[in-house]
């Protein structure tokens, strides 16, 4: 267990907050850790994608094997996070059940996978496919604070945020599930957290679809009350156009 390295990440994490606060003092604190969240949601996705595509072992087929240094380094560096943003969370009663549930199985599965030395890939995959959405998902709550969510960036963050989390982390997700539960190497304790991480992912699913559908129900409401707006105006300018022949 490389506790020294989880230590060392947690302060980094935390001196990093401290920074953030310092220079964006006229901000709040959750504008701060938001920050410190979209700091590592970029750094470990890809630390995790080198990890995964390029140093390896493929955790689609290597499910179970022991944890190469690589692997111990990232997922100390997350853990660390998750140490921070968790305190963070229940200090400010910022999060509900089921982020904080959330966040209780990533810190016990990161935990397991370095204390027992293996399932070091696949934890690194889970990672990569968990934080490649949370970027969006920061780079959404900034630009609602600064006015710039009803535009088509917005937009454009919704669906590309959607796209991904149904595609990477539900979609490869489930192939990553099937291929842990089936590796006669993965230890029982790790498939029963790749359980809870399953199911968790598609809690979220569930609520980002609902959310998805009322967004594009009120944009499609938008769009036909602009429709018929435009057709009244037309009228009205052919109406004034015919009394003046």
């Amino acid at each position: 267990m490389p506790a020294l390295e989880v230590i060392c990440s947690l302060i980094g994490w935390l001196c990093l907050y401290l920074l953030f606060c310092f220079i964006f003092s006229q901000r709040g604190p959750e504008w701060n850790c938001r920050l410190v969240t979209l700091t590592h949601g970029v750094f470990i996705v890809l630390l995790t994608a080198y990890v995964v595509f390029v140093d390896g072992p493929w955790p689609f087929t290597h499910a179970g094997t022991e944890n190469t240094e690589l692997q111990i380094f990232a997922l100390a560096v997350c853990l660390g996070y998750f140490f921070f943003d968790m305190g963070w969370c229940v200090c400010y009663r910022s999060e509900g059940p089921v982020m904080l549930a959330h966040h209780a199985a990533s810190i016990v599965g990161i935990l397991l996978a370095l204390l027992m030395g293996v399932s070091g890939c696949e934890t690194c995959g889970v990672i990569f496919g968990s934080e490649i959405t949370n970027p969006l998902l920061q780079t959404r709550w900034f630009l609602r604070q600064l006015g710039l969510y009803d535009s088509l960036l917005g937009d454009a963050v919704d669906l590309l945020f959607i796209l991904l989390f149904a595609t990477v982390r539900v979609g490869m997700g489930t192939v990553m599930f099937y291929c842990e539960l089936t590796s006669p190497r993965t230890l029982l304790i790790m498939k029963l957290g790749g359980v809870v991480m399953y199911l968790l992912a598609w809690v979220f699913m569930v609520d980002i679809a609902r959310f998805g559908y009322k967004k594009s129900k009120a944009k499609y409401r938008k769009w036909m009350e602009n429709h018929k707006l435009k057709d009244m105006n037309k009228e009205k300018l052919f109406g004034h156009t015919d009394k003046s022949d």
